[in-house]
């Protein structure tokens, strides 16, 4: 009997954007998930602290899934686990590293006693329904990042994850070349392959490379060396403890996420640290300036991060004092360009040596290039493409790509987020579109702000805020007092008071030409009247709340 059911590959998060990555697959009865992340709030999404993927399709469909299987430990592949774990209970596969990582955001949450955490070996394959779900080792900027061969009734689907190809790795086993290559000649119905750095030709640097410059750079610093780097990127710190080590330098961590990493990382035997290397922050201060190194988060210039609290004097235990040298091992993300700068303003200014990635080889991608990207596809020879992983123009790039190395233009697929990719073993095509989008987490809200709040938040950041409070006589409807006015974020009443006293005759002359005595349209006209004059004279559009009490 032929089989006449087809794959359906729906990315919930991750095209489009950076982050947020999480795609479903789904055959007949079942579904498994790829990665469950977040991402970090864009410039205008005021307040918010997460972006959470729309998992509507998944809780309408939560009886179909047979599990979640994770590639790695970063946020925007771990970070959504707490919100989805919330909403069903289905069963998490991962590495050793990336499920350590996980149990943690568990605990914060107060889930870990009934998740079902499995883990994961680089050649194991599991099977969840009818998906067979094979983890081959790659290499990336974090320990037990794994691509997938996900085998299926209508064929064999490869999704590489983030990876790049490095042939000296810090921990673990170089990437697994000769499985994709046997995998190819299987013959793979669709590779979907990672495009954050498709833009960018040649190779990636290998890792090592970073731990060179760091061990030059160190050499004969008398003063304090402050390290800032993702405190994800597990390689990157065992090179900066190495080096510390190196130069005979106790260690120091500075930052939530960055203790909990390396504790995890540590407790798991994925990091490696000669005993008593690692001290606590607060004995800094017991330790001479040259045997000093401390390790920090912040690389990104986020506001709240420990080394921005260190350059504005806000950290608990330790100010940036003049002679200190800052190492920014980082790139900015797309966006945080600016962030960085001013962050890397602020150390300058209060005497600090900085050295960020314009000037030294502090920083190499976990991302595959041009080439390597090539080799994979080559390797894998897919029947079908869909490039996953990055902005529209990343996505655009790397179909561009496929299509050099002879994937016909109508076999690639740039996918938008809640499209439906169906396929079977000769077709693939777009055929329908899912619920997808985000859902924002501020505080210990999730979801309660949407676009009418943040549009709120942004008017009243741009133009302020009017509340205009009229008193009028509960039988006539007329006014009894003069309006009253208060301004916040808009002008100083005290050194605006000819447009203060003017706004009130606004409102005065409005609410004296209505006849009736409704609240809802008393506010309404004075709304509308007052706009309407601030933007004539003032070319402003604070928000404006009409407050009306009855005597």
């Amino acid at each position: 009997m032929v089989n006449k059911k087809k794959l359906k590959v729906i990315p919930l998060g991750g095209l489009g954007e950076v982050g947020k990555n999480i795609t479903v697959f789904e055959f007949g009865n079942d579904i498994m998930i790829v990665d469950c992340g977040i991402a970090f709030p864009e410039e205008e999404m005021l307040g918010i602290d997460l972006v959470l993927p729309d998992i509507t399709y998944l809780k309408k469909n939560a009886e179909k899934i047979r599990g979640i299987v994770i590639t790695h430990g970063h946020e925007d592949h771990i970070g959504a686990i707490p919100y989805v774990l919330k909403e069903m209970n289905v069963p998490v596969f991962g590495s050793k590293l990336t499920l350590g990582l996980i149990e943690n955001k568990l605990k914060e949450h107060d889930l870990l006693a009934k998740a079902q955490l499995e883990t994961v070996v680089e050649n194991q394959t599991i099977e969840l329904g009818v998906f067979k779900v094979e983890f081959i080792n790659t290499c990336h900027s974090i320990p037990g990042a794994m691509a997938l061969a996900i085998h299926t009734p209508v064929g064999i689907v490869v999704h590489t994850s983030d990876f790049k190809i490095d042939y000296t790795p810090i921990l673990g086993e170089v990437i697994n070349l000769a499985r994709f290559a046997e995998l190819g000649k299987q013959g793979v119905l669709l590779l979907m392959s990672d495009s954050t750095n498709v833009e960018r030709e040649g190779y990636t640097m290998a890792e090592r490379t970073v731990g060179e410059t760091f061990e030059r750079i160190f050499d004969d610093v008398k003063n304090r060396i402050i390290v800032a780097t993702f405190a994800s990127n597990i390689h990157r710190v065992q090179q900066i403890i190495n080096a510390a080590v190196k130069c005979q330098r106790k260690v120091a961590l500075s930052g939530r996420s960055m203790i909990n990493v390396v504790n995890v990382a540590l407790e798991l035997g994925y990091l490696n640290a000669p005993e008593g290397t690692i001290i606590d922050i607060n004995d800094i201060k017991r330790y001479p300036h040259d045997k000093l190194m401390i390790i920090t988060t912040g690389s990104q210039g986020e506001p709240m991060s420990a080394l921005s609290r260190m350059a504005a004097s806000t950290h608990r235990q330790l100010d940036i004092i003049p002679g200190d040298l800052v190492v920014i091992s980082a790139t900015p993300i797309p966006g945080n360009e600016k962030t960085v700068s001013r962050v890397i303003n602020q150390l300058f200014k209060k005497g600090a040596n900085v050295v960020y990635n314009a000037l030294a080889e502090i920083h190499v991608s976990g991302h595959a290039c041009q080439e390597e990207l090539k080799l994979v596809y080559n390797l894998v020879k897919p029947k079908f493409f869909m490039p996953v992983h990055g902005e529209y123009r990343h996505l655009i790039q790397h179909a561009s790509l496929s299509h050099t190395m002879g994937m016909p233009k109508e076999n690639s697929f740039v996918m938008d987020i809640g499209n439906v990719l169906e396929l079977d073993s000769q077709s693939a095509k777009i055929t329908g579109k899912v619920p997808a989008g985000h859902i924002l987490v501020d505080g210990l809200g999730v979801g309660d702000v949407g676009n009418i709040v943040l549009r709120d938040r942004r008017l009243l950041s741009q133009d302020g805020l009017v509340v205009v409070i009229i008193t009028i006589d509960n039988e006539t409807g007329a006014i009894i007092a003069q309006p009253d006015i208060i301004s916040r974020g808009f002008v100083y009443v005290r050194e605006s008071e000819q447009l203060i006293e003017q706004m009130r005759k606004v409102v005065a002359d409005a609410v004296n030409q209505y006849d009736g005595k409704e609240w809802a349209t008393i506010k309404m006209i004075v709304k509308d009247a007052l706009k309407e004059y601030l933007y004539a004279n003032v070319k402003r559009n604070p928000m404006i709340i009409p407050v009306v009490i009855e005597v």
